[in-house]
């Protein structure tokens, strides 16, 4: 049994889904689609732009899911649907592109989502105030104590539980530094504060979380083609009003990772596809359940391969 899953933030580089856009027109249409959408030539800066540029979180979200979708559309090219796999699911905005990918939510509604979502999220809290830092070598009970007792009065929380090893924690600033030092001295192996611009996934983003459920109203949902494991239930769930309240929810609340994957394994999932730009989703599912094979697709070749292993 398959899952196709979809990386989110972090993921982006110059140059990604332009193999796959000059070997696939229906890629090509996908980032054609998105420019249309946003009114901007977002195609441009993701293949011949300024790392920079794309790493701002709302040029990275709809571009990550541009890219995601490009990678589907190859995989449809070369024969493979995305009913070919059990579940979808996504990290953070990669939720989206598995809504998209699954038929859920249409194309250009996705991508001006998360574009919303994106400014939402970098404006709901000034530039300084937050932080994020990921611990190293904690289990998620210990890194969840950690950031109450960081807290202080101050927003910390446990945001990504992403594997056995890694939690990444989010809030106001001195909070998450001094839940760096707390976790240095229970253990972790490492505890450092990322390079990010705002603090994703925890109370702060309440803001954002209100923009979007605004956002979403606006927005028609489908039931996905094939159900989506949610970030923030660690299962599945195919209703749209139900998705359309998840996605609020997962502005603030935690991404399960760790827990998604394990509830995919227990439902007979042994190979998972990364759909889309890079391969830290595949680390992180490795370091979870060593027995789920994993196989990334972001080039050409990738889906050419990927579906032959189906023929």
């Amino acid at each position: 049994m398959k899952a196709f899953v979809f990386p989110g933030q972090g993921a982006q580089t110059i140059g990604m889904g332009l193999a796959l856009a000059e070997a696939y027109p229906a890629a090509a249409a996908i980032f054609e689609e998105v420019d249309d959408a946003l009114g901007e030539k977002l195609s441009t800066l993701i293949w011949t732009g300024d790392q920079n540029a794309l790493t701002l979180t709302q040029n990275a979200q709809p571009a990550l899911m541009a890219t995601s979708l490009a990678a589907m559309r190859a995989l449809e090219a070369e024969g493979v649907e995305v009913d070919a796999a059990a579940y979808v699911a996504g990290h953070s905005l990669g939720e989206y592109s598995a809504l998209a990918a699954a038929g859920a939510i249409g194309v250009a509604d996705t991508a001006r989502l998360l574009r919303t979502r994106g400014k939402a999220m970098q404006e709901a809290v000034p530039v300084g105030v937050g932080a994020m830092a990921a611990l190293l070598g904690l289990d998620f009970e210990t890194a969840q104590a950690v950031a109450e007792e960081a807290a202080e009065g101050d927003v910390c929380q446990a945001a990504n539980d992403n594997d056995p090893g890694q939690v990444v924690v989010s809030g106001h600033k001195a909070a998450v530094e001094r839940a760096v030092t707390i976790a240095k001295d229970k253990g972790a192996k490492r505890a450092v504060l990322l390079p990010v611009s705002a603090p994703f996934h925890c109370a702060l983003m309440e803001p954002a979380a209100k923009v979007m459920a605004q956002a979403l109203d606006d927005v028609e949902i489908s039931a996905p083609k094939v159900p989506l494991v949610a970030n923030v239930l660690a299962h599945d769930v195919t209703d749209p009003a139900t998705i359309r309240s998840l996605l609020v929810e997962q502005v603030t609340g935690s991404v399960r990772w760790r827990e998604s994957v394990g509830w995919m394994a227990a439902q007979g999932v042994s190979e998972v596809w990364e759909i889309g730009s890079g391969k830290a989703l595949s680390g992180m599912i490795r370091r979870i359940d060593r027995s789920i094979e994993t196989r990334a697709i972001g080039a050409p070749e990738d889906a050419r391969a990927a579906a032959n292993t189906l023929n």
